[in-house]
């Protein structure tokens, strides 16, 4: 079994949920769906410009970048996605982001297939808090709902990200 069925398998059971540094990417995957978004995302820089679709590999690999303010997690909405994983990377600031295992969660939002998105009432206080800096990258799987656009500190700022799309369905080839 390859190294990206392999992950993915564990996922399933586990939800999967990484973080690390940029540059140690090829330590867990392998693989072109991987290599083509990592490899991107390497390209990257704080100037790089707010972009609503950049497509890597159609509609299969695509990422956008966009910029925002933090919030607190209360107003952040949590969310989840069936179809494809979340690699997300900040460019400019650093942005808090919480994970919750999918099940047992709440349904606040039903799933919208055009966006590949659920939403989830937020429980409380998450199980982990990532604090996603320039140079990290978060890899997000279907099991893992996430709370992004979290204040770190006291005071809101400015965040700019990238969040690139692989869709799940390759890394079954």
């Amino acid at each position: 079994m390859g190294t990206a069925r392999a992950l993915r398998r564990t996922q399933e059971y586990l939800g999967l949920m990484m973080a690390d540094r940029l540059i140690n990417w090829k330590r867990y995957f392998s693989g072109e769906p991987w290599t083509k978004a990592f490899e991107f995302l390497e390209t990257l820089t704080p100037e790089s410009e707010v972009n609503n679709l950049i497509p890597i590999q159609g509609e299969d690999i695509f990422a956008r970048i966009m910029s925002y303010p933090t919030r607190p997690p209360e107003e952040a909405m949590l969310e989840a996605h069936d179809n494809y994983i979340d690699i997300q990377m900040s460019l400019v600031n650093t942005e808090g982001m919480e994970w919750y295992p999918r099940p047992p969660l709440e349904i606040k939002i039903p799933y919208d297939t055009s966006s590949d998105a659920l939403f989830f009432h937020r429980p409380g206080n998450a199980p982990v808090f990532i604090r996603n800096a320039p140079g990290m990258f978060v890899v997000f799987f279907p099991n893992d709902a996430h709370l992004c656009q979290v204040m770190c500190s006291d005071a809101r700022e400015t965040v700019k990200k990238v969040v690139v799309k692989v869709r799940l369905s390759l890394l079954d080839k």
